[in-house]
């Protein structure tokens, strides 16, 4: 009897070893591969890069100082080039605020709340990803434009939209809203509202659960979705170009007049103004690549606090 659960204890323990083999040896198959392959991949990336992203950085900016730092300074605070910057700014500025509210409420909403509809009202916040931003410029120029849906009550106000400071905004909004609600409600979601729940049993106010509570949390999520949206916004081309008119001087932001220019052979010009989207492109990588770090940081600081406790 006792030999018998002996031989059983070591055919256990063999099928136990071999086991454990077999899932170290499908394991190290799984993860690892030969030198070469995974230099290849790597070289494979790597010149991915450099031809569709380094490359034409380097090329834009070399152009744009191709002609000296004369037609450069020339070329970035002329009258129209300085009012398509001050109208990109103006409208980066209405548009994110906008957006920042919006995705608050929205992913507070999503994440911590059920309601029927919940999963339309997700679609419907995707829908800039998926329609085209010209549709969407014409979208608008079909509600506020002349023959438009309230057009004729927009001219009888004297009221303008379309071709003007608000078209841009609402184009501009409409493009960037999905980008600060994207990055929250996983989050959120993640969180659960168990701490907003205690917040609240422990006596504080709506705003004090939101300010002391959810806001701290959220943070990072919250301002790298500001990073993104900001650039975002910086950049649209194709609603802003149905709906702004491209009036020189007025209704044109940095990426129409730099098409502008193209169009008319004025390539150093053009460059000069790429150059600035670019430069805030890069400062948008930078920023982006600070906040996970710091994030990042901050979560192994509160891993390491939690073991010690």
């Amino acid at each position: 009897m006792a030999g018998s659960i002996s031989n059983l204890g070591h055919n256990t323990a063999a099928k136990k070893n071999h086991s454990a083999g077999i899932r170290g040896i499908a394991k190290q198959s799984a993860t690892s591969e030969a030198r070469w392959i995974r230099w290849s991949l790597i070289s494979i990336a790597m010149l991915f890069l450099a031809l569709f992203l380094i490359l034409p950085l380097v090329i834009v900016f070399t152009e744009a100082f191709a002609k000296g730092m004369g037609v450069y300074v020339a070329a970035i605070t002329h009258p129209d080039a300085a009012a398509a910057i001050k109208l990109t700014l103006l409208a980066a500025a209405i548009a994110v605020p906008l957006n920042v509210v919006f995705g608050l409420a929205a992913s507070w909403a999503i994440a911590k709340f059920q309601f029927k509809g919940k999963q339309i009202v997700i679609t419907l916040i995707d829908l800039p990803f998926a329609v085209s931003p010209v549709v969407a410029g014409l979208i608008y120029m079909l509600l506020f434009g002349a023959q438009g849906l309230f057009g004729h009550w927009l001219m009888d106000h004297n009221v303008r939209i379309m071709f003007a400071v608000p078209g841009i905004v609402l184009a501009t909004v409409f493009i960037t809203f999905p980008f600060i609600t994207r990055e929250l409600i996983p989050l959120m979601q993640e969180q659960g509202k168990e701490q907003e729940e205690a917040a609240i049993t422990l006596g504080a106010n709506g705003w004090q659960m939101f300010f002391r509570v959810t806001l701290p949390s959220i943070k990072w999520a919250l301002l790298y979705g500001i990073i993104l949206c900001n650039a975002r916004a910086m950049g649209e081309f194709g609603a802003v170009s149905v709906v702004s008119g491209k009036i020189r001087g007025q209704t044109n932001t940095m990426p129409l007049h730099i098409e502008i220019l193209y169009n008319e052979y004025q390539f150093a010009a053009a460059f000069a103004v790429a150059s600035l989207l670019a430069l805030l492109a890069l400062v948008t990588l930078v920023l982006k690549s600070a906040l996970e770090w710091k994030a990042a940081r901050e979560h192994e600081i509160a891993v390491l606090t939690a073991q010690a406790q």
